[in-house]
């Protein structure tokens, strides 16, 4: 059974603009924790949270699926001052309510819903993780909007082979799923130096856990879960379409077993290849400076 629900790329599901709540911020996470405004926009019969930062310079829309913004955070930080920067929630991630049982179509639908909302034109496409799927399946609906794409440990092709498809079936598992939801075993895993906790005190790795509460941890497995059943057809047909255009894939240099960057380098002609030493699977986290660093110079150069 696949996935095959795409992106509506002609008319976007969202509400209209006065129905955009403004600065819609829990109590948990203050301003200095994340000190763009927060803003959300109806998808349906659910919202999804976004924040704008920034200034009048070129569009930067960073996407991850899984957790939640936070991720971004030190990297957005070092970017606003050159970019505009916009980040979102996926469905059931962070900020944003969404379906029991969230899947990449849903992740998608929230990209381009964001995108058609603010208008964003002549924007570079910087995700990461599941947030490269659901990316590019959206940019189906708009690819003359886009100018450049930075990977960030992610893929944009089906799962095969043993490996990779293995380990989405028993990650998307529901004994695995709820074993999380339960205990949050894999949230406090993913807070640690390891994941994206290498520059958080304690405080920060608990706001990082306050995101990802037991709905949150659910949607984490269920859109692995539909990794693994999507229909790849449109997100494969969209990397075709822009590989002319200059791509920046930036991995940990201890995470990139299934050897995703240099598949990358095969679909693009114009790749400029960034290894974080010491990197894991959230390299924005490992080192926020080197990591914007390599965005601001990359988009000089290449981009603009």
């Amino acid at each position: 059974m696949t996935d095959t629900t795409r992106p509506d790329t002609t008319q976007p599901d969202v509400a209209p603009p006065d129905a955009t709540t403004a600065d819609a911020r829990p109590d948990w996470l203050d301003h200095g924790r994340w000190p763009a405004p927060i803003r959300s926009i109806g998808m349906g019969e659910h919202r999804v949270a976004y924040s704008d930062r920034g200034g009048d310079g070129p569009t930067l829309l960073l996407v991850h699926v899984g957790t939640w913004s936070i991720v971004w955070r030190d990297v957005v930080d070092r970017l606003a001052a050159d970019f505009r920067v916009v980040t979102l929630d996926a469905p059931g991630n962070g900020l944003s309510t969404g379906p029991a049982r969230v899947t990449i179509a849903d992740a998608a639908r929230a990209v381009d819903a964001v995108v058609r909302h603010l208008g964003l034109d002549d924007l570079t496409l910087v995700f990461h993780d599941l947030g490269g799927p659901a990316t590019l399946e959206a940019a189906a609906g708009w690819p003359e909007r886009v100018r450049g794409l930075a990977a960030v440990n992610t893929f944009g092709w089906r799962p095969e082979g043993p490996a990779f498809r293995g380990m989405l079936a028993v990650m998307g598992s529901a004994v695995v799923r709820e074993s999380d939801a339960w205990t949050g075993w894999l949230v406090r895993a993913t807070s640690g130096r390891f994941g994206v906790g290498r520059h958080l005190d304690r405080d920060g790795r608990r706001t990082f856990r306050r995101g990802m509460p037991r709905r949150g941890r659910r949607a984490f497995h269920h859109y692995l879960r539909s990794a693994r059943r999507h229909d790849f057809t449109t997100i494969e047909a969209t990397v075709a379409d822009l590989g002319h255009l200059p791509l920046l894939t930036v991995f940990g240099s201890r995470n990139d077993p299934l050897g995703f960057q240099p598949r990358w380098a095969e679909r693009f002609d114009d790749v400029t290849a960034v290894e974080v030493p010491g990197g894991n699977h959230f390299p924005m986290c490992d080192d926020p400076v080197l990591v914007a660093d390599a965005i601001t110079t990359w988009h000089r150069r290449a981009v603009r």
